[in-house]
């Protein structure tokens, strides 16, 4: 038998990540109770399949390792798990709240045993080089404060032959398509955060964390510069979000 996961300390994240960090930091503590709830309001259950999509394209087998960065309440974290069948998985997220939320969500699955939770920043992985055969992030990547930094990372913890997995917002082509995903996400979606969760601040936060987020090319362009390879993304729902899958070497 194999030895877990090791899990290192590498101490503080790299200092030009903290205001970003604290504000982002802030934002999913208050939300962390109605984030489940208002992701399913929000896109009306879509990012399930999106997710499923994702996993369907990165063939898990049974007995792999995985990272899932920004694991939030853990759904993807929960999925690696089921789908690698007892194979170590480490969920890392900054946020304390969202983890406590993910481990209820834990205890409910049969494989939860196996995964291992860290509270870390994902600028810095307390991982092992070479330590996994996946490394997902999902809506996350948008939200750190340095992206060359974070995919740096997923590549030094990936085995060759490793995947990294994206799954995140996107920029529509169509331009009538891009004018009404930011009336949606700029307006509509932080009003059902306000009806419904009373969060509308947060939400609105979410829609301008996408202005300055690369397309799909120019993303795919950021996975080979740290040195991926048979880099592919697949836009979904109509260029609103995409997966970006990278292997290692």
């Amino acid at each position: 038998m194999e030895e877990g996961i090791a899990i290192e300390n590498n101490g503080k994240a790299p200092k030009e990540v903290h205001d970003k960090a604290t504000h982002v930091h802030a934002l999913f503590e208050r939300i962390a109770p109605t984030y489940d709830q208002m992701n399913d309001v929000l896109t009306a259950r879509i990012h399930r399949r999106w997710r499923a999509f994702a996993m369907r394209r990165m063939r898990v087998q049974r007995g792999q390792r995985a990272v899932d960065l920004c694991c939030g309440t853990c759904d993807w974290t929960i999925a690696l798990a089921e789908a690698s069948q007892g194979g170590d998985v480490c969920g890392v997220d900054f946020s304390a709240q969202m983890l406590m939320y993910g481990k209820e969500k834990l205890a409910q699955s049969p494989y939860g045993h196996t995964v291992t939770l860290v509270q870390a920043d994902v600028h810095r992985l307390p991982l092992t080089d070479a330590s996994v055969d996946f490394a997902t992030i999902g809506f996350g990547l948008r939200n750190v404060a340095h992206l060359d930094t974070v995919l740096a990372e997923m590549h030094r913890v990936l085995r060759p032959g490793g995947q990294a997995v994206c799954l995140d917002m996107s920029h529509p082509r169509s331009f009538f398509l891009r004018i009404g995903a930011s009336m949606y996400l700029g307006t509509v979606m932080p009003f059902l955060a306000q009806l419904f969760v009373k969060k509308y601040r947060e939400y609105k936060w979410l829609p301008e964390s996408l202005e300055s987020f690369p397309d799909g090319e120019t993303l795919c362009a950021m996975f080979r510069d740290v040195g991926f390879g048979q880099v592919r993304w697949w836009p979904l729902g109509f260029g609103v979000a995409a997966v970006h899958i990278g292997v290692k070497r």
